[in-house]
């Protein structure tokens, strides 16, 4: 009985549940780190409708996955249309901004 109580403490010790994205607010632009070393970022990010995600760049090759909501991406001159469970790729240093056309979440993976 021991061993399997002190196998479990090692187990629950090498997994976590995070309510990060559920729990953030719709509340103008809201970023959260999910994910940050060496080697992967996750960001999750929260846009109010009508909110923007003013211009930046992106320090890597990135994905963004629209978790929920309905938002414009803009890049290069292009508007990209993305709702929510579709996935876009674009590359690292390219300016780029956000527009929320309803309250969205959506991930940031580099």
């Amino acid at each position: 009985m021991m061993r399997a109580m002190n196998l479990t403490n090692t187990l629950n010790k090498m997994y976590t549940v995070n309510n990060t994205i559920a729990s953030q607010a719709f509340d103008k632009l809201q970023v959260q780190k999910l994910v940050n070393n060496k080697t992967l970022e996750i960001l999750s990010i929260s846009l109010e409708k009508d909110a923007i995600f003013p211009e930046h760049r992106s320090p890597a090759d990135a994905q963004l996955i629209v978790l929920e909501g309905d938002i414009f991406f803009h890049i290069k001159g292009d508007t990209f249309h993305l709702k929510k469970q579709q996935h876009f790729s674009f590359a690292k240093e390219e300016k780029h901004w956000v527009k929320a056309n309803e309250n969205s979440k959506f991930l940031i993976i580099r």
